[in-house]
């Protein structure tokens, strides 16, 4: 590691590197008390992550009545003060540890094709507990690619990478040569695939998400067709009270990919609705997916005025 992030002003940083890796020891039930603790604080001082979760949940859950859908904001604090207090697990924790606290759901599906020697896509939507998820698939199941994007905080962005690559998974950054990550596929490892953040009206594609025109990466079916590839939708969920959490590998998308780009985008965002009705208060609503906006179209989110 560069010897200038030694420096004080990188102090705060180390400090929480070492707290999150202290928290890494205690045990899987408390971390997840007091990551509930944490969520709770934070749905009390975060007021604008708040209402962004709240315009989320009435766009893309407008059955829900509103009491419903603020416990479901509660919920979902809760679930990312999990989160955060886990991430010391993904720096440091041991393949032994992870698979105490993993469960695999119909891993078969994924065996059976890395073993058959097919390029498999691990789509990989923002659910909670996806970079957890993430560290115990490359230490339990397969080492894979990852997409990256550098972390503005040397520290962080140093000790990130390299937790992510203990187990022998490879970094692509969004500029690398995407022939690269295309032989690097075919040849038999993995690709998680991040699909459901806003890309910005210039590298995204206009299609629907639970009803809402979202802007979205169309990159998906172009990958898969590329390498032929398999796409498995994999779902990272906390279990309640503390029981660990669980990885949830679909079927294969069927006819995918078909060819035409907006019809295999749209797939893409049916197939992570439908999860996401499954188990709603972990989907990652403090994001604001609908921020870019169609031609002319009113935005969807409050503007802060500056006093």
């Amino acid at each position: 590691m560069n010897k200038h992030f030694w420096g004080p002003r990188h102090w705060p940083s180390w400090f929480v590197v070492g707290l999150f890796k202290l928290l890494a020891r205690l045990p899987f039930r408390l971390q997840v008390a007091l990551g509930c603790g944490l969520g709770a604080m934070g749905y009390r001082l975060a007021w604008g992550r708040r209402r962004v979760a709240r315009v989320n949940l009435s766009l893309c859950l407008p059955d829900a009545d509103s009491k419903a859908r603020e416990r479901l904001v509660r919920e979902h604090f809760g679930w990312l003060g999990v989160a955060a207090v886990c991430q010391g697990l993904s720096w440091s924790a041991s393949p032994q540890r992870l698979s105490r606290i993993l469960r695999l759901r119909h891993r078969e599906r994924i065996d059976a094709l890395l073993e058959a020697g097919r390029p498999v896509i691990v789509l990989v939507p923002h659910f909670v507990g996806l970079e957890l998820g993430g560290t115990a698939f490359t230490a339990l199941v397969h080492p894979g690619m990852y997409m990256y994007q550098r972390i503005r905080n040397p520290v962080i962005d140093a000790q990130v990478r390299q937790a992510r690559t203990r187990f022998g998974a490879i970094p692509v950054e969004r500029q690398d040569d995407l022939r690269g990550l295309i032989r690097t596929l075919k040849s038999g490892v993995p690709l998680f695939y991040l699909p459901d953040q806003d890309p910005g009206r210039r590298r995204g594609l206009f299609v629907p998400f639970c009803g809402v025109p979202a802007a979205t990466v169309p990159t998906l079916g172009r990958i898969a067709r590329l390498a032929n590839a398999v796409v498995i939708p994999t779902f990272a969920r906390f279990l309640p009270r503390g029981e660990g959490l669980e990885l949830c590998f679909d079927p294969p998308i069927a006819e995918f990919p078909s060819g035409d780009v907006e019809r295999d985008t749209a797939r893409m965002n049916q197939v992570i609705e439908a999860r996401l009705r499954t188990m709603p208060a972990q989907y990652f609503w403090v994001h604001r997916r609908f921020k870019t906006r169609p031609e002319g179209a009113a935005p969807i989110y409050p503007v802060r005025r500056r006093r």
